[in-house]
């Protein structure tokens, strides 16, 4: 059977057709990745970690969430501790920010750059650890309820915010020693290795000064904006606070103050759960 080929513009047509199927099959061909971020990076614009307020340790019931033990990653196994009594061990410490920050760590809980937390490959999860930098002094509380970090021979891995606190986020990361703090039901907090309990009375009761922070600014205008947004949700004060820093000056926008701890967190749930999820409770003077 004779056949009669196509006009020649009816044949670029179809071949265009086919082109188009091609391309849209290869645009949606890759499955999209868990991270949309590549590689780990510092949060645009800094972060002003000036009087952020450390974890405080609280008494918290063993979970199996996060702490199946053994458990492998790459190849190694990993041993979870049972109790994190007298652990005092020290390292390289690094620190995790954007490229996890809104994803769920170990135990399901949900990763804030901005908070006050740590993963570690082996201590039990939840729990509360003093970390100091050996190179400057520094130390901050943190409550670790994650796993990591799982490359080279690093201790462990602490938020962006922490790791500022600690004064190593330029280098990416410190020599530091981890003590574990052990909290018994009736609220007493130890650090391993120290026979004196650890004095929360501060944090715990809610001392004059305690604020939500929903944002730091450098200029005042998104400051004001975002306060106003913060009057229409909230019953408690609202302000615009200039304060100037070794970083420059910046506007903060705090929710406070409140005399009671158990209120903060409240308010910084309140506030959280309209939008605001990069709030933090710190203590700050008027």
């Amino acid at each position: 059977m004779k056949v009669t080929p196509l006009p020649y513009r009816q044949r670029m047509l179809v071949v265009l057709a086919v082109l188009a199927a091609m391309l849209t099959g290869c645009a949606s061909s890759p499955p999209p990745s868990r991270y949309s971020i590549t590689q780990d990076r510092a949060p645009e614009g800094g972060f002003d970690a000036t009087g952020l307020q450390d974890a405080v340790p609280r008494y918290e019931p063993a979970r199996t969430a996060g702490n199946r033990s053994p458990y492998t990653v790459w190849g190694k196994q990993y041993t979870v501790m049972s109790d994190a009594r007298g652990y005092v061990e020290q390292g390289t410490a690094s620190w995790y920010g954007e490229k996890f920050h809104g994803h769920q760590t170990s135990n399901g809980e949900i990763f804030d750059m901005y908070s006050m937390s740590a993963a570690h490959k082996s201590l039990p999860i939840p729990c509360y650890a003093r970390v100091t930098n050996l190179d400057n002094g520094r130390s901050v509380i943190v409550r670790v309820n994650d796993r990591g970090p799982f490359h080279g021979d690093r201790l462990i891995d602490l938020s962006y915010a922490a790791a500022i606190k600690l004064g190593y986020q330029a280098q990416g990361t410190a020599r530091v020693e981890v003590a574990a703090i052990t909290v018994t039901p009736d609220g007493v907090a130890r650090v391993a290795g120290e026979s004196a309990p650890l004095s929360t009375d501060g944090a715990a009761t809610g001392a004059p000064g305690l604020f939500v922070q929903l944002g730091s600014f450098s200029h005042a205008a998104p400051a004001r904006l975002m306060a106003e947004q913060a009057e229409a949700l909230v019953s408690s004060a609202v302000r615009v606070r200039e304060v100037e820093t070794a970083s420059g000056r910046f506007h903060r926008v705090q929710v406070g103050p409140f005399q009671d701890s158990s209120e903060a967190q409240r308010t910084l749930q309140q506030l959280a759960d309209n939008g605001f999820r990069e709030s933090i409770l710190l203590t700050d003077n008027r």
